[in-house]
């Protein structure tokens, strides 16, 4: 017997358990797929679409909440990551994507050295206190999987997928310990940019005697 099929929603997004993920759904496929979601009250994955597909990891989410129905069947929903998975195969049989796939979780339990949590904590407070982004949540300290909550300020998908893929916390948090300074600093260079960038070109020049 086949085992059921997972529906998949492409996105730029890598979405992370137990983080929240707000929707808008419009595509008449995904209408499809999302109402046959909530009759079956099952979850739907999310996979980073990519230049040449869908990428083979990815993650499941469940419908916390329909936020709004439109009349035309948009819907905007409010999605929390579930569970992890690798997708095995690709189904194409109905408008919108399935996969046949199996799903993973951290293995063992490697202790995280304390020198790096520190790094990692202070790092990330850093980036919070200078994003713009007011309506972020706050990160569930005590999640054993901390490292998806603090991960949630990081845009960088392809740093977010390689995290979703680690199958170790302690893992997880020397990479978020490496790559936080670096990527604050970007964030800050940027910020400074697009304070500076509206005023370049537009000089008032005294007039000529």
């Amino acid at each position: 017997m086949q085992e059921e099929l997972l529906p998949l929603f492409p996105l730029q997004v890598v979405l992370f358990p137990r983080t929240a993920l707000p929707l808008h759904i419009f595509e008449e496929r995904y209408k499809q797929m999302i109402g046959e979601v909530l009759r079956g009250k099952t979850e739907f994955g999310v996979v980073q679409a990519g230049e040449n597909g869908v990428v083979n990891m990815g993650c499941t989410a469940s419908i916390e909440k329909v936020l709004k129905k439109y009349p035309d069947g948009r819907m905007d929903l409010l999605t929390v990551g579930r569970r992890r998975f690798e997708i095995i195969m690709l189904n194409d049989e109905k408008p919108y994507l399935r996969g046949a796939v199996e799903f993973f979780d951290d293995e063992g339990s490697e202790p995280i050295a304390p020198e790096v949590q520190t790094r990692v904590l202070e790092a990330y407070n850093d980036i919070r206190t200078h994003e713009d982004d007011e309506d972020r949540q706050d990160p569930e300290m005590t999640d054993p999987q901390l490292s998806f909550q603090l991960a949630q300020v990081v845009s960088d998908l392809e740093f977010r997928q390689v995290l979703l893929a680690t199958r170790s916390e302690a893992d997880r948090m020397r990479r978020l310990a490496d790559f936080f300074p670096a990527y604050n600093l970007r964030q800050r260079q940027r910020r400074h940019a697009r304070k500076v960038a509206p005023r370049n070109g537009h000089a008032k020049w005294p007039p000529s005697a």
